[in-house]
């Protein structure tokens, strides 16, 4: 199914029916006076989260939503039906907003949650209302009301509590499928990725986290180059950011710093609040590092980079260096998230490469670690 996270529709709520006026004409009453009833109310519009449904596709074709009106009154003091409402299932993490105002109208984050976005209009009044000791045969009325007809804009942020963040071909697919049982596409070329994935990360019985994997960014995405940055949106209700770095890309001539802050640069100019959110630096491909130079490199990456002014402050968090292919380093990033979420964020530390001197067992162990936490 093809992933949408924006759609703009029409509600309309149904009209109230109209009151009448009718008198009671039965035999043996000659003076039975007002009996015209009230409309019924006309149909509301209602939207409700369903964690069953993760794609905003169905609104993407199906546009316009219509209640039903309420029924006009009848004689005999009989009020008419009021109109039928509808139900706009929608997935978890949606945001409803008026897309003329841009006034957000409701934030459908939990399982079930159900809100009113559209309120049919009440029904008229019949005569019968109106009569009194110096009004025995009125026959005024009222007409029932109009509901209300909103344009509407939906735009999806999923609910994650870890976002991946990098260039494409960061390793964000690997680590995600290395560390949970999603199983996103991967591939040796870029965009791999064209839609975002959720992954639960299972620490142990009574912890676990989401990650969510969005496309890979790249320098001018907010002039639109690549896939642009509107998958950002996705990382918003997200409580940690981990940004990707490719510590040995195969061009010689690319420079893992400059693209790193190109990168921080990009999210700044996506939204300033989603810059200052905590954010991990994650060195991948360490593996691909000579032993000999690799934890001189990392400590080189790490201090060029905190000196560029677009790093900002939140990058000067927690440091980790991992090889999401062979696993090792992800049981320590994973526990750390875990630690991070349940407790808050820890004092900021490095955590760099554990010494060659430990030997090919310690990857496997830590293969074998993130393999029993899936």
């Amino acid at each position: 199914m093809k992933f949408i996270d924006e759609a703009i529709i029409e509600v309309h709520a149904g009209k109230g029916g109209d009151g009448i006026a009718a008198f009671r004409r039965e035999k043996y009453i000659p003076k039975g006076g007002p009996s015209g009833g009230d409309g019924g109310r006309g149909g509301s519009v209602f939207a409700v989260a369903d964690r069953n449904v993760n794609t905003l596709v169905e609104y993407r074709f199906a546009r316009i939503h219509r209640a039903r009106n309420g029924e006009k009154g009848q004689g005999s003091d009989c009020y008419g039906a009021a109109g039928d409402d509808i139900t706009l299932t929608m997935p978890v993490g949606t945001l409803i907003r008026d897309a003329e105002t841009d006034q957000q109208i409701a934030d459908l984050t939990q399982h079930g949650e159900r809100v009113i976005i559209a309120r049919g209009g009440k029904g008229g009044l019949g005569n019968l209302h109106f009569k009194s000791s110096t009004n025995r045969a009125p026959r005024q009325f009222t007409l029932g009301e109009p509901g209300q007809s909103l344009r509407l804009r939906l735009e999806l942020k999923v609910l994650a509590d870890v976002g991946l963040l990098g260039l494409p071909n960061a390793g964000k697919s690997t680590f995600i499928r290395a560390v949970s049982a999603a199983r996103p596409k991967v591939a040796d070329y870029p965009f791999t990725t064209l839609h975002p994935h959720l992954g639960v990360v299972r620490v142990d019985v009574n912890r676990s986290f989401v990650v969510a994997d969005i496309p890979g960014l790249i320098e001018g995405a907010s002039e639109g180059a690549g896939l642009g940055h509107q998958f950002l949106r996705h990382l918003a209700r997200t409580r940690l950011l981990l940004h990707l770095v490719d510590i040995a890309p195969p061009e010689s001539l690319s420079d893992p710093v400059a693209d790193a802050a190109a990168i921080a640069l990009e999210l700044r100019k996506y939204d300033e609040s989603l810059h200052r959110k905590p954010r991990w630096l994650v060195l991948n491909k360490v593996d691909l590092l000579p032993e000999e130079t690799r934890d001189a490199q990392i400590r080189d990456f790490v201090e060029r980079f905190r000196a560029l002014d677009a790093a900002g402050p939140a990058e000067a968090g927690r440091v980790f260096a991992i090889s999401a292919l062979s696993g090792k380093g992800c049981r320590e990033l994973v526990f750390a998230i875990s630690d991070f979420i349940g407790a808050g964020e820890p004092a900021p530390s490095e955590i760099l490469p554990q010494p060659e001197d430990a030997g090919r067992d310690d990857a496997r162990a830590d293969e074998r670690t993130v393999e029993d936490d899936r």
